[in-house]
């Protein structure tokens, strides 16, 4: 066991609560969510930022001690790596994403240039038992994912945002909701299920307008798939209809044909049946189709409103007006009109 300083910990960490001064031990366990610390070996221009636990962003330069959690990232327009097989002080492991995920790096968009590479100093060490100066590898999360975990809604309607590729506007889109329905005087909760841990967008909903917010990393999950999608997303719908609000918004991190669980989410009978308006966000008029094909045919969901970047201008609405015989409108340009739809459906579903 030995002390280290370091200079930046993790948004991922954001439940630890770390003092500056850490304990580390040379024995690292290579499972998701264990937390480690790093130097950084090389700077960046691009995609340099680490966002802290206080939810700021703040810039990675060499030399750097930071605290991030072992996972791993399937991302279109970023980083894809994998979990690490084995780690001991001085391997080199690289930074995965904004939130402080640690992998192996496999693969790289050249938007955001090679990642950083990180020297392993160690896992970080709690000590969970009072008086006792026994040392565990610290993990992420608030909670524990049970098993099982029952869907119960105490009657509370969910307005769910899909995309059809990571960076389609549904942030900006949950943002718009949350804000004019806020403003019509709802109680709105919000929720992240599925992506990589980032707290970034549930911070904005709460900027917004948000009452409560939670993300898939409360519950130590630090990258989402498949297996863990659809427990994660009851346990979060569930976590916040306890306190009863008018609203959930729940954003479905990445797309529907992603690696991290929405597909699953959505073929979930209890979860699909708990969604009272979807909400689809596109990048382009195609992606609109396609995405609209797929919630029909593949999920039985009608959307109801697309939005995103392929509403940027007049063209797109009118396309998707045509070939996908679905409202469009833009969240950025007219969130008023957005929130307002959305009252409305939910009204009416109420009535």
């Amino acid at each position: 066991m030995k002390s280290v300083v370091v200079d930046k910990i993790a948004s991922v960490a954001q439940h630890n609560d770390l003092a500056s001064e850490l304990r580390l031990s040379k024995d690292i366990p290579c499972e998701e969510g264990i937390l480690v610390a790093a130097r950084i070996l090389n700077n960046k221009s691009r995609y340099n930022q680490l966002e802290l636990t206080s939810g700021r962003m703040a810039t990675v330069n060499q030399g750097d001690v930071i605290v991030g959690a072992l996972g791993h990232r399937k991302a279109l327009r970023g980083y894809s790596g994998h979990l690490p097989k084995s780690l001991k002080p001085g391997d080199t492991i690289q930074i995965l994403n904004i939130g402080g995920v640690l992998g192996i790096c496999d693969s790289a968009n050249p938007d955001v240039g090679p990642p950083f590479d990180c020297e392993v100093l160690g896992a970080v060490l709690s000590f969970p038992y009072l008086g006792e100066r026994i040392g565990v590898p610290a993990r992420v999360g608030a909670d524990s994912l049970g098993e099982d975990t029952e869907l119960t809604m105490n009657g509370v309607p969910v307005v769910a945002l899909s995309g059809t590729c990571m960076d389609s506007g549904k942030t900006a889109a949950a943002c718009a909701i949350v804000g004019r329905l806020r403003h019509l005087g709802f109680n709105v909760s919000a929720c992240k299920a599925t992506g990589v841990s980032l707290r970034r967008d549930v911070l904005a909903m709460e900027d917004a307008g948000a009452g409560e917010t939670m993300i898939f990393s409360d519950f130590g999950i630090v990258t989402t798939t498949e297996a863990n999608g659809p427990e994660l997303t009851r346990a979060l719908l569930s976590g916040l209809a306890k306190n009863r609000p008018d609203v959930i918004v729940l954003e479905l991190g990445d797309g529907l044909l992603g690696a991290y669980g929405v597909g699953a989410i959505l073929s979930d009978a209890t979860i699909r049946e708990a969604l009272t308006t979807v909400v689809l966000c596109a990048n382009d008029p195609v992606s609109a189709w396609g995405g609209a094909e797929l919630l029909r045919k593949e999920f039985s969901i009608e959307p109801a409103v697309v939005t995103g970047p392929a509403t940027d201008n007049a063209v797109g609405v009118q396309q998707i007006n045509e070939r996908c015989d679905l409202p469009a409108v833009n969240a950025l340009s007219n969130g008023v009109a957005l929130g307002d739809m959305i009252a409305d459906l939910l009204k009416k579903e109420a009535s």
